[in-house]
């Protein structure tokens, strides 16, 4: 691959107000990141709520996952066809809908339908930094997508405490009734101040490789996420494996052959690209080890020796700094990739990322260590996430950013499903006996930390594989006359 970088496209003026659609897109961003957040202190709950049982009321997480999954990819190509702001306010529109229907259940199958509507929306974080690719000045778009990068964990983080203390105060219902309100502000603020980049690439949409990717995706995202209630070994979950392989490896020479592919994959090989969602997953899966781990120490009887008994609303609120960390680390990871480059800025998170998860081995016996813990980890993540945006989009031409920035996404969001069906298995494994039930023990949670600063670590380690690019590689301004036509060359390998 060339060290020149791919050029900015052409796609009109610069907006008038970059900083207002800089904070609608972040808003926008949060917003979305709030929907798999406002769930969980109902989960416990959800049985007595929907009169079902556990395992089919976990359906309402899992549906969000896969739908989720197939929405990313499909509706980044779509943006680069059809217009950006187009498909982020229909994802939007999508989120305001499955947060209505989410908001009128009382019963299983309409909350899983809610659900799944809501994952569809999952694409409004890679859609809005390739926005933010075509229509900013170059001297505010490291920063800018480093935010936008990052609002997927500030959301979560934030967004914990306020779906603890709805929960406690307030029917579930208004959980979903909250998801919507902020939808449709979002909707509203996107369609006022937000312009259209007129960088489009035309053609013909692969319906038969969305179509191979989505049955690829689904079979294993549902492998892993039920693999432990099916069982490992079980026919339907090595079923799903099975086919999973296959038709990716279908898909993949599908892709190679087709003129207009959903995914170039050709552009996907390249050293930048492909090390880049390589470090994505690793981090992805560091990233989730954390979420699984604090909340449960925090909120387990301090009987135990080592859980601190908080509610779930002192959790939140222990957990919450960690999103405002993340938020002003994306700042510093953007000073970082002008003057270093964005491969130093994910290789620096990373190390930070690892250094925090090693704190955790002897800071988790009272809720300030936890907190310290949460925030370095935290802060390694928007450096790294910061950094992630600036590498994909140096690398692919700007007619394919929404499609690359969706499938770096989809990456992470691998990562972490990777995560929690490892950390499920071993805290499942490695328990204490409380008053005859069953707990995961200190060592397993110990054990699961040890494992995201191993995954910290090989994130670096891919990272290092990356070539060398400088701040003056940085996209080139965006020219003040009219917009050019459809598809823009990027850098060629």
């Amino acid at each position: 691959m060339s060290d020149s970088p791919a050029p900015r496209a052409a796609a009109g003026s610069v907006p008038p107000r970059p900083h207002a659609v800089v904070a609608v897109l972040a808003f926008a961003g949060i917003t979305v990141s709030l929907m798999q957040t406002l769930i969980i202190p109902i989960v416990p709950d959800l049985p007595k709520y929907l009169h079902a049982s556990a395992s089919n009321t976990a359906w309402a997480v899992t549906a969000t996952l896969l739908a989720a999954a197939v929405a990313t990819p499909v509706v980044g190509r779509l943006g680069d066809m059809f217009g950006k702001r187009r498909m982020l306010l229909a994802s939007i529109v999508l989120l305001v809908a499955g947060s209505v229907i989410c908001a009128l259940s009382d019963s299983l199958l309409p909350m899983i339908i809610g659900r799944a509507v809501q994952g569809l929306a999952a694409a409004v974080v890679p859609l809005g930094i390739s926005i933010m690719r075509d229509i900013l000045p170059a001297e505010r778009l490291a920063g800018s997508t480093a935010l936008m990068s990052a609002s997927l964990g500030v959301g979560g983080a934030l967004g914990l405490p306020s779906a603890a203390f709805i929960a406690d105060h307030y029917d579930w219902h208004v959980l979903f009734l909250t998801s919507a309100t902020l939808g449709v502000v979002a909707l509203a603020l996107v369609a006022l101040i937000v312009p259209e980049s007129k960088v489009r690439t035309g053609g013909s949409f692969d319906l038969l490789g969305a179509l191979g990717l989505s049955t690829a995706l689904v079979s294993l995202l549902l492998a892993v996420s039920k693999g432990a209630d099916w069982g490992w070994t079980s026919g339907i979950t090595l079923a799903l494996f099975a086919t999973s392989l296959l038709v990716f490896l279908l898909w993949g020479r599908y892709e190679l052959r087709t003129a207009q592919p959903l995914v170039d994959l050709r552009t996907t090989a390249r050293r930048q690209v492909l090390f880049t969602n390589l470090a994505s997953v690793a981090l992805g899966f560091s990233m989730f080890a954390m979420s699984l781990v604090l909340p449960q120490v925090l909120q387990l009887p301090e009987q135990t020796g080592y859980g601190l008994g908080k509610s779930l609303l002192a959790v939140g609120l222990i957990l919450a700094p960690q999103g405002l960390v993340m938020m002003t680390m994306s700042a510093v990871s953007a000073r970082i990739t002008k003057a270093k480059g964005p491969k130093v800025t994910l290789m620096t998170g990373a190390l930070v990322v690892a250094a925090g998860y090693s704190l955790s081995i002897v800071l988790m016996s009272e809720a300030w260590q936890i907190t310290l813990v949460a925030c370095a980890i935290g802060g390694g993540i928007g450096f790294a996430y910061g950094a992630m945006p600036a590498l994909i989009m140096s690398a692919v031409p700007a007619s394919e950013t929404a499609a690359a920035n969706s499938l770096n996404t989809l990456m992470r969001s691998m990562g972490t499903s990777f995560a929690g069906a490892l950390a499920g298995v071993i805290l499942a494994q490695m328990t204490t006996d409380f008053g005859g039930f069953p707990l995961p023990s200190e060592n397993g949670f110990k054990t699961v930390m040890a494992i995201g600063a191993g995954a910290a670590l090989l994130s670096f380690s891919l990272a290092s594989f990356l070539p060398r690019r400088r701040a003056a590689d940085a996209p080139a301004p965006v020219p003040e006359g009219p917009a050019e036509p459809a598809n823009v060359s990027g850098a060629q390998s």
